[in-house]
């Protein structure tokens, strides 16, 4: 599937935006550092719907080997993973409309680029999702497995929190789930609402936590650093291996 961009019209345009410009005034000091740097690395439209072909590609693939590339919307487990392994990120091409501008049902294009791709940008990261996709694979037709592995992908990628470092300058709790992200009103209650519980990464507590798709979380997971994240990878494997033995 292409983006086919001349479908665009300047109603989808004027949303697009919209959206931009009202999240962007929410994410300083609450995205994380390596999502607003992705933003300027990757010269993320703000007045127009990014082409993936002609503004995103050509400045994220130098970076770290990825690219996105257009989808029709939800696709199933097998040629999700396999696009992931090789370094390519789904996006869908859909956007919503103005009277869905805070809540819709499934990912749109504003969640799939706004919220993921600058993130892309991070080599950690990135190497992560990459391994990550890989292990899905290896258990792509274990129902229990794949559901352990959309709760640990759910609970970082789309709904993570990462804790700043301080030597770095951005000292903090901050943002980098697309989920989040991409949401006006979960951007300000994932940091600042007394409502959810905030809790240290930990494989084996995130591989067993349920997660709800029509409200606010119930509870979030905080990294350390992005290279925790990858350097988690060999545990995902061997809880998952664990528990194909035990089966």
């Amino acid at each position: 599937m292409i983006q086919d961009y001349n479908q665009y019209t300047d109603e989808q345009q004027a949303v697009w935006k919209l959206l931009f410009d009202r999240q962007m005034a929410r994410l300083p000091g609450r995205a994380s550092q390596a999502y607003l740097d992705g933003i300027v690395a990757t010269g993320f439209p703000n007045s127009h719907i990014p082409d993936f072909e002609r503004d995103l590609n050509p400045r994220l693939l130098p970076i770290t080997g990825w690219r996105v590339v257009a989808v029709p919307g939800l696709i199933g487990n097998r040629e999700f993973f396999e696009l992931m392994a090789d370094r390519q990120f789904p996006a869908t091409t859909w956007l919503r409309t103005r009277d869905q501008l805070d809540y819709l049902p499934e990912p749109d294009m504003f969640h799939d680029t706004f919220g993921h791709v600058p993130v892309l940008t991070n080599q950690h990261f990135c190497d992560f999702l990459a391994a990550l996709s890989r292990i899905a694979l290896r258990f792509v037709e274990h129902e229990e497995a794949i559901d352990m592995i959309s709760r640990l992908y759910w609970y970082t990628v789309e709904f993570g929190l990462i804790q700043e470092d301080a030597t770095l300058g951005h000292e903090g709790l901050r943002i980098y789930g697309g989920g989040i992200l991409s949401s006006p009103g979960e951007t300000v209650y994932s940091l600042e609402s007394d409502i959810p519980r905030r809790l240290p990464y930990d494989v084996s507590t995130l591989l067993k936590t349920p997660y709800i798709i029509d409200h606010f979380q119930q509870q979030y997971f905080i990294i350390e650093s992005y290279e925790q994240l990858f350097h988690s990878v060999p545990e995902i494997e061997a809880t998952l291996e664990g528990l194909l033995v035990s089966h």
